[in-house]
């Protein structure tokens, strides 16, 4: 049986990475896009693909929805045959509004999207890989890095960014004896996207439980090692 590899993920750079490196590893793997409701549609992600006609394989996922979390795993396990790795990747889009110009429904829709969805999938993965007894959950979330004191203020990002981080540092501290490898990861600066991607898939590659329940920083000095 083939290695059955899952990402979800935010759309962006960090997520386009991560796929590009699945797709040198397998011949295909279950792609999952949170929509950036904020992105214009010229911008948003489009999935990569392989020459000899495999690639992602996108699945629909409703974050708002506790039942679709449990049904897009199952839609991943029917069409992958098995989920060996799954690597979330929590890039929250910026909202760059004034707190005058945030609607409710702006509210709403990120809080849906970008938190409480990952609470219900994380809690399902989990599940999922108790219950194969085996596999690997990497968490991953990007380092919040202002761009400088006149930056534009990004209102709802941040707050994503940290809710999913605070939640991945609770389940990391209760997985020290878990039948299953679950490691959190500090996503790279903006242009190293890549090089990020390759170092994260080595270290899934290796399965070491040394890094079992433990957060890992990147650095480019990693790659030289």
């Amino acid at each position: 049986m083939t290695r059955g590899i899952m990402i979800a993920g935010n759309e962006g750079p960090l997520f386009t990475a991560l796929a590009g490196e699945a797709v040198n590893r397998v011949e295909s793997f279950a792609s999952v896009i949170i929509p950036n409701r904020f992105l214009p549609e010229k911008d948003k992600v489009q999935q990569p693909k392989l020459e000899s006609g495999g690639g992602a394989i996108p699945l629909s996922w409703n974050p708002a929805s506790p039942i679709s979390a449990r049904t897009v795993i199952l839609a991943a396990e029917n069409r992958l045959g098995q989920i060996n790795d799954a690597v979330l990747v929590c890039s929250p889009p910026t909202v760059f509004k004034t707190v005058e110009d945030l609607e409710p429904e702006d509210i709403e829709f990120f809080a849906n999207d970008h938190i409480k969805g990952w609470f219900f999938l994380i809690r399902e993965l989990i599940q999922y890989f108790s219950r194969t007894g085996s596999g690997t959950l990497a968490l991953v979330v990007p380092e919040i890095n202002p761009d400088g004191k006149n930056a534009q203020v990004d209102l709802l990002g941040p707050s994503a960014a940290a809710s999913f981080r605070t939640f991945a540092q609770s389940v990391l501290a209760m997985s020290a004896n878990g039948p299953f490898l679950l490691t959190g990861f500090n996503g790279p600066e903006p242009g190293a996207e890549q090089e990020f991607a390759d170092w994260l898939f080595k270290i899934v590659d290796e399965g070491a439980k040394k890094n079992r329940g433990r957060w890992l920083r990147f650095s480019k000095l990693k790659l030289f090692r």
